[in-house]
């Protein structure tokens, strides 16, 4: 039986049970079927007359806050018992986002950089729960991307959704190296790869090229953005450059073969002289920028090589190593898919390149550029 401790003594009326016990709900505090005070506890408690608190229960009781079986007692409704349950815990969000956005606007934060702040813990507590799955939508709405991590994808499938006719990104997260191999075998309409031929110097092109040989592709930039090492704060093992990764007492949070900043990484110690063997890696390879954070974070690792936005996230020290340029691969002979159109149009919008800035790390001067490949 769930008491209402603490709460004030006098004058109440019935609207002020009514509005004490809903904001109860919306917190949590009150959860669907715990059992409310009895109408007489409650009116001893509070010091007000049995009626107020009866009449209190009934208003709830015909919003549908609360049921009452008769000789069993009120308690708080299941969602399905009543809709202003979830009105009752959606209000509670609405005031605590509001709240907060009119705290930021009032400190001089542009809104793009409020959208941004919220954007990546967002992306970070989804690394470690992520969302459920959305309903099934409309195959000509949705567009399926495969391919490498990046935090501002979840900001231009939030855009996506936004838009008079809204398209869903349906994303699989792997390495560039898959996608783009999803790519081949035509289970994506796009795929994000920043992956870098040594030999040439240029991004994603060259694998294009080897991986969908003859079959004409556009690499569509999303942002040139930096990717570093993610360091505890303070950096307490004094990680400054990618020989002091082959230290014995660094533990490394390497990414899956096969991702853009693996091959990075691998690259960045071939040419000090340095191989993978010899670099403290363990067993796990992280599948996201996200988790090679979380994992610096926690202890898991002393340092990873990841965006400069996911160490704003998880509030880690970043020290930047390379500019890479990430693309969008996508077939010509997807290009004018409505879909696949609505990605274009959103990439080159001035609104969502100013919060794509706001995160952090990322160059957005050429995001929408576009290059034929084969």
């Amino acid at each position: 039986m769930t008491k209402i401790p603490g709460e004030r003594r006098g004058t109440i009326g019935y609207a002020d049970i009514g509005d004490m016990l809903r904001a109860r709900v919306a917190r949590g505090e009150l959860r669907p079927g715990d059992r409310l005070v009895p109408v007489r506890e409650l009116a001893g408690q509070l010091r007000v007359n049995v009626n107020t608190v009866a009449r209190a229960y009934a208003e709830l009781a015909r919003q549908g806050v609360v049921v009452t079986h008769a000789g069993g007692g009120t308690h708080v409704a299941a969602p399905a018992e009543g809709a202003l349950f979830r009105e009752a815990r959606e209000a509670r969000l609405r005031e605590l986002v509001g709240s907060a956005v009119l705290q930021a606007l009032g400190l001089g934060y542009r809104p793009e950089q409020i959208e941004a702040a919220v954007l990546g813990q967002l992306a970070r507590w989804q690394a470690v729960e992520p969302p459920a799955p959305a309903r099934e939508q409309p195959v000509e709405q949705t567009v399926v991307f495969a391919g490498s991590h990046d935090l501002t994808l979840d900001l231009l499938a939030a855009r996506l959704r936004r838009r008079d006719l809204p398209v869903w990104l349906t994303a699989t997260y792997g390495g560039s190296l898959e996608g783009l191999m999803a790519l081949a075998r035509g289970e994506a309409h796009l795929a994000g790869c920043h992956l870098l031929d040594e030999q040439t110097g240029d991004y994603n092109a060259p694998f294009v090229t080897r991986l969908l040989p003859g079959r004409p592709v556009a690499l569509v930039t999303l942002a040139l953005r930096e990717q570093g090492f993610l360091l505890r704060p303070g950096n307490p093992k004094r990680i400054q450059a990618p020989a002091d990764l082959a230290r014995p007492d660094v533990a490394v949070a390497a990414r899956q073969r096969g991702s853009g900043t693996q091959v990075l990484l691998e690259h960045e110690l071939r040419r000090i002289g340095i191989t993978l063997e010899a670099v403290r890696t363990g067993d796990r390879a992280y599948a996201t920028h996200l988790a090679v954070a979380g994992a610096v974070a926690e202890g898991g690792a002393d340092v990873g090589l990841g965006i400069r936005g996911a160490a704003r996230a998880y509030g880690l020290d970043f020290i930047p190593i390379a500019t890479e340029r990430y693309e969008l691969a996508i077939p010509e002979r997807l290009l004018d898919q409505p879909s696949v159109q609505a990605v274009l149009a959103t990439l080159v919008d001035d609104d969502f390149r100013r919060t794509v800035h706001e995160l952090g790390g990322y160059d957005v001067a050429e995001t929408g550029r576009r290059r034929m490949v084969n």
